[in-house]
């Protein structure tokens, strides 16, 4: 589903988004595509997107009232950040990172194993970073 931006009317398609309860439709939108009520926003970093996703869409999802979570997924490694809204108003940032790692969904009570997220995929080999003493 698309979804429209709190300050403007822009939209964006995240890769996945979570709506709980009853979707509430743009008024903008008269074959009900786009939603503005969603709760968690999942996306997937790529090179060509990583930077936008990080920046500007960021920027713009964190507006949204009812968002509670923004997910990002790496295609790179297995990671996974989460920002969670706090109650005070303030984003919290946790990562998981690791095949061991767990990432978890505040805003669902859902724990996701990265072994389970990244089952059979397989990484390119990381370049070694110099080491500097």
């Amino acid at each position: 589903m698309r979804v429209r931006l709190a300050s403007s009317v822009q939209y964006t398609y995240p890769d996945a988004s979570v709506i709980c309860g009853e979707a509430r439709f743009d008024a903008l939108d008269p074959d009900r595509r786009t939603v503005i009520n969603p709760r968690v926003l999942i996306e997937v970093l790529s090179p060509s997107t990583e930077l936008f996703d990080r920046g500007e869409k960021l920027r713009r999802y964190l507006e949204i009232e009812s968002l509670e979570e923004y997910v990002m997924v790496s295609q790179n490694e297995p990671r996974v950040e989460t920002l969670f809204r706090q109650p005070e108003g303030a984003w919290l940032l946790m990562t998981a990172s690791g095949p061991d790692g767990i990432a978890r969904l505040r805003s669902l009570g859902v724990d996701l194993p990265l072994s389970e997220i990244y089952s059979g995929v397989e990484f390119p080999p990381q370049p070694e970073l110099p080491l500097i003493i």
